[in-house]
């Protein structure tokens, strides 16, 4: 209020200077004031941070998704029909994957059925390791090589490895984007607080089919009936997450 009063008095102050000698004072906008400076900051930031897909600025994560696990999982077989999807989009549309095995004397290997065939399960580069997060130096290296500044990320589990890998690509100002239906916790509260921490972190929380869909963006893709032939075997599969809002689909 009081820089209005101000340049209100200014602007009468000129005005009598003008009339008494003849010249004229310009008076320029005021500056913004830091409540209007956020937002706009703000205001940009949504229009930019849209979470767009694009194959050539995407890399997949696999999160250990191991024999030792699979039983103990909530949903977990939905889990690894999810990541057979996955790895074939990206098969498909020629994305770079990469997988990590969390303690593989204890918990076994990769489970082979995440993979449409053995020799891309083979081909896939894995990273052994101890630490939750995916980003061991190792792959962190490796990631690096990519240059992909969006990642795809689903795996067990999602309050403990998802999460601290999804933190840390975000601290890395990484896009990250949650393929819900490929995630999962031993107890099912676990992986719903983990989704709520991780959305308001700012990852985006998507569906397999609606990542491979984007990533597409178009029928006239090339690699389209490729993509369209993975989504309707896997939609014949049961899902397990879609059973659990609407009953009727189990039966």
């Amino acid at each position: 209020r009081d820089a209005h009063v101000f340049l209100l008095l200014l602007l009468l102050f000129s005005c009598w200077l003008g009339s008494s000698f003849g010249f004229v004072v310009v008076v320029v906008n005021p500056p913004r004031t830091m409540t209007t400076t956020r937002m706009a900051a703000s205001t940009v930031a949504k229009r930019v941070m849209v979470g767009k897909l694009r194959p050539e600025t995407t890399a997949m994560l696999l999160c250990d998704i191991q024999d030792r696990f699979r039983p103990l999982v909530y949903r977990g077989e939905t889990v690894v029909r999810t990541a057979q999807y996955m790895t074939g989009v990206a098969q498909a549309l020629d994305i770079p994957l990469v997988m990590t095995q969390q303690y593989t004397k204890v918990f076994g290997n990769t489970v082979e059925d995440c993979f449409a065939t053995k020799e891309q399960l083979d081909q896939t580069p894995m990273f052994e390791k101890k630490l939750f997060s995916m980003l061991t130096e190792q792959c962190k290296t490796h990631l690096d090589t990519l240059h992909r500044s969006s990642y795809i990320l689903f795996g067990i589990e999602t309050h403990v490895c998802v999460q601290q890998t999804a933190l840390d690509l975000l601290e890395e100002g990484k896009d990250v984007h949650i393929i819900v239906d490929g995630v999962s916790s031993q107890q099912a509260y676990d992986r719903e607080i983990a989704l709520q921490r991780l959305s308001q972190a700012g990852a985006y929380l998507t569906t397999a089919q609606s990542a491979a869909f984007m990533l597409m963006q178009s029928a006239d893709h090339p690699n389209f009936k490729a993509v369209s032939k993975l989504t309707v075997e896997h939609m014949k599969k049961p899902n397990e997450f879609n059973e659990a809002l609407d009953p009727k689909e189990g039966n």
